[in-house]
């Protein structure tokens, strides 16, 4: 029913995806032996934010609560707080009660009430024609979706890391670990999707598309009524940049409108400097042309970043015995990216050559330029090996000696 933010989810570039189970499967284990309770406060807002309804009970007591749609054949007694007789073995009886209902929503409550963490839940409205098709529509628009609402996370989490209006290549690898305890849930019929983004690790992230998705939905506004572009300038500083842009474009494209609505973990409260109920936001097809044109802005303007990186030599490349050529470096330190390829000079590529034999890092100098992602780095200078301990060589040469065939790509094969 959930799964990790990094399995693969058979979107553009990723992995294919793994199947759901057929079997439901139970709930998450929640305040066993010595384990502390849920607040009723908590509870009580969760299964409002749900759906739930609240259909009597004693006034400053208890509450009883029904699911969405309820006749009343089901109910929890829910305390207004722990201070009421036998709040305990209520709560106990309802955590029960929930881990055995039917319904959709129960077990989105008990997710929230395992690991605190703010709700962000996508929509689409597809069209009906699209919807009545073959019966394999409604696994490519799930999973459509669910890839747009990944592009989604993985934005706010770049955003979080720092505001760039394209950043490529950079802070990835930190981006997928922020993300790393979040989970996505299912939606129905691939239209509704979702997404638990723990407090602990996740927040920032949350925060950062509360403000960036606002600021997004009001550049795109001021560009339609204006044709001006300068608004979605200004909202770099709120977090919008090209990932958010093609993530929304993603998530909008081949449907009639979606909208992206976020919930802050009742146990946590709002964060500062956002509303306690933020509002959901919407983008229809009308709005494409804007984020489209503001995407390419993003990406010719963000500008190359001078960088003195060192990284390991995984692969080595040029036409002949001689001359100029290729190599690719493993980036220990000094950008924020996996790897980059380097143009070196005859004299530059020998120093490589030999530093990578020996498995020693390479310390370079030069410009990071956004052309494929902040990937290449140009006007290389001052190339020359870095000294390590004996520990950190071994272990570069251990993971030399199981690539061992970059090094042999340095005459023929694939570019770096």
């Amino acid at each position: 029913m959930h799964r990790s933010m990094d399995e693969p989810t058979g979107g553009a570039g990723l992995p294919a995806a793994r199947s759901h189970p057929t079997a439901r499967p139970g709930p998450p284990p929640l305040a066993g032996a010595g384990e502390e309770l849920p607040d009723p406060a908590v509870l009580g807002a969760l299964l409002h934010r749900h759906g739930w309804q609240r259909r009597g009970g004693a006034p400053g007591r208890y509450g009883r609560w029904t699911p969405p749609g309820s006749a009343g054949t089901t109910s929890l007694l829910v305390p207004e707080s722990a201070a009421f007789p036998d709040s305990g073995e209520l709560i106990e009886e309802a955590l029960l009660a929930l881990g055995r209902s039917p319904d959709p929503s129960a077990r989105d409550i008990l997710v929230s009430l395992t690991v605190p963490s703010d709700e962000i839940r996508w929509w689409r409205e597809v069209p009906e024609s699209a919807a009545g098709a073959a019966g394999a529509s409604g696994w490519t628009e799930a999973e459509e979706l669910r890839s747009a609402a990944r592009q989604v996370l993985m934005a706010g989490a770049l955003a979080a890391r720092g505001r760039a209006g394209y950043h490529g290549a950079r802070h990835r690898r930190k981006a997928r670990a922020a993300l790393d305890d979040a989970l996505i849930g299912p939606g129905a019929g691939g239209r509704s999707l979702t997404a638990y983004v723990p407090v602990d690790s996740g927040r920032a992230v949350a925060v950062r598309l509360c403000h960036a998705l606002h600021a997004t939905r009001e550049a795109v506004d001021y560009q339609r009524a204006t044709g001006g572009m300068e608004a979605f300038d200004s909202a770099v500083a709120a977090g919008v940049g090209r990932e958010l842009t093609e993530a929304l474009i993603a998530l909008v494209r081949g449907s009639e409108g979606a909208g992206i609505d976020l919930r802050w973990a009742p146990a946590a409260g709002a964060p500062d400097g956002c509303p306690a109920r933020p509002a959901p936001v919407e983008f229809s097809p009308g709005d494409l042309p804007a984020l489209r044109a503001a995407g390419a802005r993003y990406l010719r303007d963000e500008p190359a970043v001078q960088v003195r990186l060192t990284g390991a030599v995984v692969r080595l490349r040029r036409s002949g015995p001689r001359g100029a050529g290729i190599v690719r470096l493993r980036v220990l330190a000094g950008a924020e990216v996996a790897h980059v390829r380097v143009e070196l000079d005859e004299e530059a590529y020998r120093i490589a050559g030999h530093a990578h034999l020996v498995g020693l890092p390479l310390r370079v100098e030069g410009r990071l330029e956004n052309r494929g992602g902040f990937r290449r780095l140009t006007g290389a200078s001052q190339v020359a090996p870095v000294q390590v301990d004996e520990a950190e060589r071994d272990r570069l040469m251990k993971a030399l000696q199981e690539n061992v065939d970059y090094f042999e790509e340095a005459c023929a094969g694939e570019e770096a």
